[in-house]
């Protein structure tokens, strides 16, 4: 089988977490401060506080927020993303407000969102869907138009560019994941970086049951990530960079062909960006024909993201506005295998496919 993703754990990375395992920290240590430092440096972010989950570091960026009502205050996000970014804004108590994203590159389009603001409206939460960074100049002045908290879920886009800039210091917050399918990984685990001070000290208080100083200040949560995890964590930081390239070259491989054809369209990427190719997501004319014949061939496929509000029930009691290019979209879009060891015969299978389709 070709998977759609997967980590990549060489014999550094099985060293670092085996040396960890025969000292005297398992659980919070000095490995979790030295990722955080470094990883702090990568993004060049001044704070990097770690969880336990991509999950769990959203669920702590969402309640830094400020509530302005109780219960009635409102999240401006994406409907195309992972469940976890809406998901963060009910744990906090906060009604999320799907709003639609640009066809072309299916990320959150800050005209809409400036639309959707309300006087119940406290934060937006960003996606960089697939790798590439949302447009944050023009949110970051929207957000300060409106005196909103602008939250960065980079969980795609460790490693990509906006303006020059390094995904990390684009917004109030920034949250990644270290899945095992994300670029690196420490089995679950997350980070949020941040350059103020206040809101770090808050983070690193919620995700130990709300403690500061050994006192419980406020009501907080188990989120923390153990030494265990921050060696694997720093293992793979010092090969970020390769796994970013490597990622890129499997995408330049891709656009060449696809190139040739209309029938399989990538989704557009902006000149002002470096894509970090979490995901490598195209457009299909006959999406249930590739996807058989891909399956037929030991290909895993799969859509990145059934719209959130489809998903349950409990979504039908939100507000959410009209979405006709991500509900257009969605029907036509498959992410296709990338991943740092995919071979050149591998993916060479699925362009064959796709392009005899």
């Amino acid at each position: 089988m070709i998977p759609y993703g997967r980590q990549t754990i060489e014999e550094d990375d099985i060293q670092a977490v085996v040396e960890v395992l025969r000292s005297d920290w398992l659980t919070t240590g000095p490995k979790v401060e030295e990722f955080e430092k470094a990883f702090a440096e990568y993004v060049n972010a001044k704070y990097a506080v770690s969880f336990s989950s991509g999950t769990a570091a959203l669920h702590g960026a969402v309640s830094i927020v400020e509530p302005k009502y109780w219960r009635t205050s409102e999240i401006i996000t994406t409907p195309m993303t992972f469940v976890a970014t809406a998901n963060s804004i009910l744990y906090a108590d906060y009604r999320p407000v799907f709003i639609d994203v640009d066809r072309d590159t299916l990320l959150l389009d800050p005209k809409e969102v400036e639309v959707a603001i309300t006087n119940d409206t406290v934060a937006i939460i960003a996606v960089d869907y697939a790798g590439q960074p949302c447009d944050y100049n023009a949110l970051t002045t929207i957000a300060n138009k409106y005196n909103l908290v602008l939250i960065a879920d980079a969980c795609h886009s460790l490693g990509a560019t906006y303006k020059g800039r390094k995904v990390g210091t684009l917004a109030d917050m920034t949250v990644f994941s270290f899945h095992p399918v994300k670029l690196i990984t420490t089995g679950e685990g997350g980070m949020v970086t941040t350059d103020n001070k206040d809101f770090a000290e808050v983070l690193r208080a919620f995700r130990n049951h709300g403690r500061q100083s050994g006192v419980m200040k406020f009501l907080g949560f188990n989120y923390r990530l153990t030494d265990i995890q921050c060696a694997l964590g720093l293992s793979q930081l010092k090969k970020a960079n390769k796994f970013l390239e490597l990622r890129r070259e499997i995408a330049r491989g891709y656009d060449y062909y696809f190139n040739m054809t209309d029938e399989v369209t990538p989704l557009s990427i902006r000149k002002d960006v470096e894509h970090a190719y979490h995901l490598y997501v195209v457009k299909l004319k006959d999406k249930k024909k590739a996807c058989d014949r891909l399956k037929a061939v030991g290909v895993t496929t799969t859509t990145h993201y059934p719209l959130i509000y489809n998903h349950h029930k409990i979504w039908g009691t939100y507000h959410y506005g009209d979405c006709p290019n991500a509900e257009m979209t969605n029907c036509n879009i498959l992410s296709l295998p990338i991943y740092p060891t995919l071979s050149h015969r591998d993916q060479r299978t699925v362009i064959d496919v796709l392009m005899e389709v």
